[in-house]
């Protein structure tokens, strides 16, 4: 057989392995026949059998944390030196010059397609929304929903500065915007003086409406930038009780051993979720000129999880200011965080940080490989871990409702008339 064609119909795919924690066992791989029937996973043998060669199976994967409005712009809007004040003032001039309905539109569509190529399923995306891109951007991310049902499953998130949080303000319509879409609340959380009446603000706007929310969080490797501790301390005090998650959360890797741990320890209590986005942390901090960089932003996700707190992983940006790279392909994801962070020669569950944990924080879906569950997979040749990571597996076959899909990539070239598209 090809690898890279499977039979259409029913078919049992025998001698698959799989991370042994997502089918509820102990240790790390293990064997698994899975049968595809009727777009299901089937515990009832099909006639036809493949012999998949110890190939490594995944459910699709969820993508919890990225920016699908910001996404490939770099053509047009290069970050000038890599840092991230060269992001924010390149972000901000290209989005007044050019985030029209039919830019974002046209550069999201363009993203999900890749996604969908390399086997996600779930999406939460960060949309800017300062007014009037709000209304735009949130426009369009309805329209888009509703053309990716069925395939890719889609949530929003606001994003604004947490000085422009104020319940009498133009952020309470950002508000209202997000509940009438069915959004979560969302806002970038930094030192400022009066941090603490904003952020019982936010998480009063929040309960007001039943949002979920989710903040970026102290995105800077200065160790006065605390703001997770306080985070969790208004979660605690106020009895807030819908989901919250904190990305980032940088600052933790350059503070004092004690203080982290306390902090750590409050957001233990107040149940946050963390996602670390460690490909665009690492591209960002601590760049300077001529430099090689010292401080690398990498959250703390070990002692996280050792304290029992829930830890995913995701994209963030993809190819604009904040991150030149990416493709919002999940198993890139996987193999540079366990690159980063040391994820291997650790527990061995981390893979649910790329699949069921995200979906459980965001509401998702739950990720399965249990008979019942829809047939939506990620097989790739490579027979354990150290295959799978050395190579990018271009050669992944993704099944979607229990069909091979086609995995071409959308070309950038694309994207070649919104470079120089005046709005």
């Amino acid at each position: 057989m090809d690898f890279c064609v499977l039979p259409s119909g029913a078919v049992t795919l025998r001698n698959l392995a799989t991370p042994a924690c997502l089918i509820g066992q102990d240790g790390d791989l293990a064997r698994i026949d899975l049968t595809l029937a009727d777009g299901r996973l089937s515990d009832t043998p099909a006639a036809r059998v493949i012999d998949m060669q110890g190939a490594m199976v995944f459910p699709a994967f969820v993508d919890m944390h990225t920016h699908l409005d910001k996404g490939h712009i770099w053509t047009r809007a290069p970050n000038p030196d890599g840092t991230f004040a060269g992001a924010l003032s390149t972000v901000e001039s290209d989005r007044m010059a050019h985030w029209s309905a039919e830019d974002v539109r046209t550069r999201m569509d363009f993203a999900l397609r890749c996604a969908w190529a390399h086997g996600t399923r779930a999406i939460r995306t960060h949309l800017d929304s300062r007014p009037p891109q709000d209304e735009i951007s949130f426009g369009v991310f309805r329209e888009t929903r509703a053309d990716w049902a069925g395939r890719i499953d889609l949530q929003a998130a606001c994003l604004v500065s947490i000085e422009n949080v104020s319940t009498d303000g133009a952020f309470r319509g950002t508000a209202d915007l997000v509940a009438e879409t069915g959004g979560v609340l969302g806002a970038v959380s930094y030192p400022i003086p009066d941090l603490k009446p904003r952020l019982r603000e936010f998480f009063d706007m929040a309960g007001e409406r039943g949002l979920a929310a989710d903040l970026h969080v102290d995105e800077a490797v200065d160790p006065s930038a605390a703001t997770l501790r306080e985070i969790a301390r208004t979660v605690l005090e106020t009895g807030f009780d819908a989901p919250v998650t904190v990305g980032h959360c940088c600052s933790l890797s350059v503070q004092d051993e004690a203080e982290v741990l306390q902090t750590l320890d409050l957001v233990a209590r107040a149940g946050l979720d963390v996602v670390s986005l460690p490909m665009c942390n690492m591209y960002l901090q601590d760049r300077q000129p001529e430099r090689t960089p010292r401080l690398r932003g990498v959250t703390l996700v070990h002692e996280m999880r050792a304290r029992g707190i829930k830890v995913s992983f995701a994209s963030d940006n993809t190819r604009d200011p904040f991150y030149a790279y990416g493709d919002l392909d999940m198993i890139e994801v996987m193999r540079e965080a366990t690159r980063i962070a040391h994820l291997d020669h650790s527990r061995a569950d981390w893979v649910t940080a790329f699949t069921t944990t995200p979906a459980e924080a965001c509401g998702f879906a739950m990720p399965s490989l249990a008979p019942g569950s829809q047939a939506d997979l990620v097989i790739c040749k490579a027979r354990g871990w150290s295959e799978l990571f050395a190579r990018p597996q271009s050669d992944r076959i993704v099944i979607r409702g229990g069909a091979q899909i086609d995995r071409a990539l959308p070309d950038f070239s694309e994207l070649d008339h919104l470079m120089s598209l005046p709005r």
